[in-house]
């Protein structure tokens, strides 16, 4: 019994060891992810979980002689690391309020019209916390697998809509990541999206066709067209297609760049150039920006040498020079671009954090509109997959950053009709 405790808590700490300082990204980056990914997220339960193990090892007996008394504290120490990972969690608070700051004004608030800044709520529900599994809001239908082209299940969507009927609501475009081979409409933003709609947003969460079948800019054709859709067929679902604000994470976060940077670009809209692809806003969550290398990543050459090439290029850099730059999302930077929130987690082994920043230094350099980044201490990627402390404070900030832009597209609309 000793020895069984012993390697539980060893095994333990190597796992909360890792959320806390991860590896650098190396080709072990998958399985440091995964594990300091739920590790981190999902900490409070670890602590409690933790916590009754560790009784019951103590009641049976376990801590005896050296081996024991090692394992013990060593399991304290554990607990000590949880409660650091829950802490980092709960300190994301301020520092999504301070990136508001930072990029939209400390007066930022000033500028949200009362109907929605009274909504407002800075704290995480409990409910949140106890219930991270849960993808369902009393308040939220869901209509499944509309189509909107021509590629069966890759070109269907879901709309997530408020159940009080209204017309004329805000609109969320989500696009789900996974490396661009893998990937479902029903797996990724969910939070955002039951709180948005919760809130009176009409969202769209869209599939679209995946590597290695498809190749750029096959993925970012669909998008455009599931935008076409949108504009021409979101009123029937109670939502406003003159205001679409897009979202996503990970290849997802990629892709909520381009199609924030790409706006109108006849290049991906084939037979449907004329459409009004626009959006009002973009929100990557720990996208890829770089697939050009200009940022001299040495992670990002990987990247694109062994998997970019084979998987979703097809083909070498120096082959075909122009498309790359068309899917690098740095490159295509421009000062009309729509306002930014960039959000990235600091200890991500999956995609650079410097990425992100450069990425924002890009973007605040040349842009006009207002750019905010929160980097998330103790974030991994797809910290936001499920409901957490860190999650609740996020989707909290991106509500005040959509209402904020949402305000000011009504203002200009009550100044032109004046």
């Amino acid at each position: 019994m000793t020895t069984v405790f012993l390697v539980w808590a060893v095994v333990t700490l190597l796992l909360t060891l890792n959320a806390l300082r991860p590896l650098p990204v190396t080709w072990l980056s998958v399985l440091t992810f995964f594990t300091g990914w739920i590790a981190s997220e999902l900490a409070p339960f670890h602590l409690v979980i933790h916590l009754l193990v560790t009784a019951a090892f103590v009641s049976a007996g376990a801590v005896e002689g050296t081996a024991g008394a090692v394992a013990l504290g060593t399991a304290a120490v554990t607990a000590i690391g949880l409660i650091v990972l829950i802490r980092q969690a709960h300190r994301v608070g301020d520092v999504v309020e301070a990136a508001l700051r930072e990029g939209l004004g400390d007066d930022y608030a000033d500028h949200i019209s009362p109907e929605f800044l009274d909504r407002h709520d800075p704290r995480v529900p409990l409910r949140a916390l106890a219930l991270p599994f849960r993808w369902r809001h009393k308040d939220v239908r869901r209509i499944r697998n509309v189509s909107y082209g021509p590629y069966g299940h890759r070109n269907k969507l879901d709309v997530y809509q408020p159940r009080e009927e209204g017309s004329g609501r805000p609109v969320l475009f989500q696009i789900h990541g996974g490396g661009w081979v893998v990937g479902d409409k029903r797996e990724q933003g969910i939070p955002l999206m039951l709180h948005m709609a919760a809130r009176g947003w009409v969202c769209v969460a869209t599939n679209y066709r995946l590597s290695p079948r498809a190749t750029f800019p096959d993925h970012l054709v669909d998008l455009k067209k599931s935008l076409a859709w949108v504009r021409e067929h979101i009123a029937e679902y109670g939502g406003d297609p003159e205001f679409v604000v897009v979202t996503g994470g990970s290849a997802g976060g990629h892709l909520t760049a381009l199609v924030g940077l790409t706006q109108n670009d006849p290049d991906f809209q084939p037979g449907f150039e004329d459409v009004d692809t626009s959006v009002a806003a973009a929100v990557p969550y720990y996208g890829v920006y770089d697939f050009i290398n200009d940022f001299g990543i040495k992670a990002n050459e990987q990247r694109a040498r062994f998997f970019l090439e084979r998987v979703v290029m097809k083909c070498r850099r120096d082959e075909n020079p122009d498309l790359w730059r068309k899917a690098s999302p740095q490159a295509l930077v421009t000062p009309d671009d729509p306002p930014f929130f960039v959000i990235h987690g600091h200890h991500d082994t999956l995609v650079p954090v410097q990425e992100a920043r450069q990425f924002v230094a890009k973007l605040r350099s040349t842009c006009r509109g207002p750019i905010v980044y929160a980097e998330l201490p103790g974030a991994q990627h797809a910290f936001d997959m499920f409901p957490s402390l860190r999650t609740g404070h996020v989707v909290r900030a991106v509500e005040r950053f959509l209402d904020y832009v949402y305000s000011g597209h009504l203002s200009a609309k009550v100044e032109v009709e004046s």
